[in-house]
């Protein structure tokens, strides 16, 4: 393939763009401290900066951007067609543009210290009572907080379709709220965007999803109600620097519960119910048998309505989507994958220990 004199700068500039990608690569696995530093010094400056330009955008900038990209790649490749450089040359330079945002807003804090270190949380092991005890109090709260439902209706406060500006500036209280417990937290957060096709989302069996090419939280507004509170949550955390998942929906769980909006508690309380109480059912059926049977009907109709709906899109698209972010998972060192989700148990444990004590 020979590549005529205009093509060259592209190849120089996405060469240097690989270039300078490879080597912060190395500055995280080599010098000790550097994601750390990054993740907590610099990237809040892009989040500062980029947050507020694409936050007055109230859709998701990422969305559109794709779909932009897609139509504009597809004529581009047609028109030319029979100038293989051309096409090659811009390919590898916007490739080098994609990878170095990634770096930048997303690849260097996989490698930060963990938030439980920040929170100073003490994870270890843990006896079958307290797992029990925060089954117990997890119950408590979610039917203390569960909405009424007027006949087959939901109170329109737990409603998402009510209230989604409301909703989204919530989160960002929620989110502020939790950083003055924990300062690593506090600062500036644009507002989560709901992806206008969640359906995208949906047949990927996921929730939401972080940008780290326009720095947004993203969400997926057709999921059930009581989904969508701590998802917007858990999005936002990954702008502090915190992109484990398990830690991101650890996060989102504290900042649902500590909310003024009930919603929020409520989808706090029930997420973390449903992470707390898979664990228990692993280690002792009986007693998570009758910690279910004490949930009241309007929890109960809440986790039916959430199985039907995922059910719906179960398939060889979610399958190829979980190996995906299996493997994506584990590429940013997070070596158990998709296992990592089911840590937040732990972190629960560790917050309630600290509690009672």
């Amino acid at each position: 393939m020979k590549f005529k004199k205009e093509n060259v700068p592209y190849m120089k500039a996405g060469a240097v763009l690989l270039a300078a990608s490879a080597v912060l690569q190395i500055c995280v696995r080599q010098r000790d401290g550097f994601a750390d530093w990054y993740a907590h010094e610099v990237y809040p400056v892009l989040v500062g900066i980029w947050g507020r330009i694409w936050g007055i955008f109230p859709f998701s900038l990422v969305e559109a951007g794709l779909y932009v990209l897609a139509a504009v790649s597809l004529f581009y490749v047609v028109r030319n067609f029979f100038r293989p450089g051309r096409i090659f040359s811009r390919a590898f330079f916007v490739s080098g543009i994609l990878l170095f945002s990634y770096t930048v807003s997303c690849g260097i804090n996989y490698h930060a210290a963990a938030f439980s270190e920040y929170a100073q949380l003490n994870l270890g092991k843990y006896e079958k009572e307290e797992l029990v005890e925060l089954c117990q109090f997890l119950t408590e709260k979610v039917n203390e907080i569960a909405p009424e439902r007027l006949g087959t209706e939901k109170d329109s406060a737990y409603l998402y379709s009510a209230s989604k500006e409301q909703w989204q500036q919530d989160s960002v209280r929620a989110m502020k709220t939790v950083g003055e417990l924990f300062p690593v937290l506090g600062g500036f957060y644009p507002k989560p965007k709901e992806v206008a096709v969640s359906w995208i989302l949906s047949v990927q069996q996921l929730c939401g999803i972080y940008s780290p090419f326009t720095i947004e939280a993203n969400y997926n507004g057709d999921m059930p109600d009581y989904n969508i509170s701590h998802t917007m949550c858990h999005e936002l955390s990954h702008l502090k620097g915190f992109m484990r998942e398990d830690e991101a929906n650890f996060i989102g769980y504290l900042a649902c519960v500590l909310s003024e909006n009930p919603a929020f508690q409520y989808s706090g309380y029930l997420t973390g119910w449903i992470y707390a109480g898979n664990a228990l059912a692993s280690v002792d059926m009986e007693t998570y048998t009758a910690l279910y049977g004490q949930l009241s009907e309007s929890v109960l109709l809440d986790l039916a309505e959430n199985s039907q709906f995922w059910n719906r899109y179960e398939g060889k698209v979610a399958e190829a989507a979980n190996k995906m972010n299996d493997t994506y998972l584990k590429i940013n060192s997070q070596k158990d994958g998709v296992r990592s989700y089911g840590r937040m148990v732990d972190l629960m444990l560790a917050f309630r220990r600290k509690q009672i004590k």
